[in-house]
């Protein structure tokens, strides 16, 4: 995706602040895609959890989790997802927000996988939940960006431990294994060798 349709100002004024400008612009044109890619798709048919992020018309964000049994979020096409709603607790805000607003933007987090995927789209709110089973209604996304961040900070799961990469006083945390890589040589900020940026 080209940079200048995934950045906007604010975002472009911190990157040139903080030398990373060149990088971002590699990152949107190699990394960020308008489709779920099979491995996507995989992931988020194992997924058991999705963290909903909408606005309303006034502009108050508001951030939800969404849970269910693997699978509850349905893979239509790489272009289309739909996350069931089930009973709650009868604010809608999540669902009022899409409706009323239209743009959604997820957060997929993976017990099993050191991964996150963040997917931002169009949203619409469907009160015909015929197949998805306990639903009351159906978020369906129409996805425009998909794209996987960095998991240097996730923190294990399984055994609770912190990641290793979180800043701690007398501590150096390691470099992450994506800054190593040859297509990074000539976009990193030169700080990064000692500081870890934004």
């Amino acid at each position: 995706m080209e940079p200048d349709a995934f950045y906007h100002g604010g975002s472009e004024t911190l990157q040139e602040a903080f030398g990373t400008r060149e990088l971002a612009a590699h990152l949107a044109r190699r990394y960020v895609t308008e489709a779920l890619e099979d491995d996507h798709v995989r992931w988020i048919r194992g997924a058991d959890a999705v963290f909903v992020a909408t606005v309303s018309p006034d502009g108050q964000p508001e951030c939800s989790y969404k849970g269910g049994l693997p699978g509850f979020v349905r893979v239509l096409d790489d272009r289309t997802l739909e996350i069931p709603s089930y009973d709650g607790n009868g604010m809608y805000r999540t669902l009022g927000n899409a409706a009323a607003s239209s743009r959604v933007g997820l957060l997929f987090l993976f017990p099993e996988l050191p991964a996150k995927l963040r997917v931002n789209g169009i949203s619409s709110v469907t009160r015909d939940a015929a197949g998805l089973q306990g639903a009351e209604a159906v978020l369906r996304i129409r996805v425009e960006q998909v794209f996987e961040n960095c998991p240097r900070y996730l923190h294990d799961p399984a055994t609770g431990a912190h990641s290793a990469h979180c800043p701690r006083p007398g501590y150096t945390p390691p470099e992450p294994a994506w800054k190593q890589k040859p297509e990074y040589d000539q976009l990193l900020p030169a700080r990064t060798a000692t500081e870890e940026g934004p």
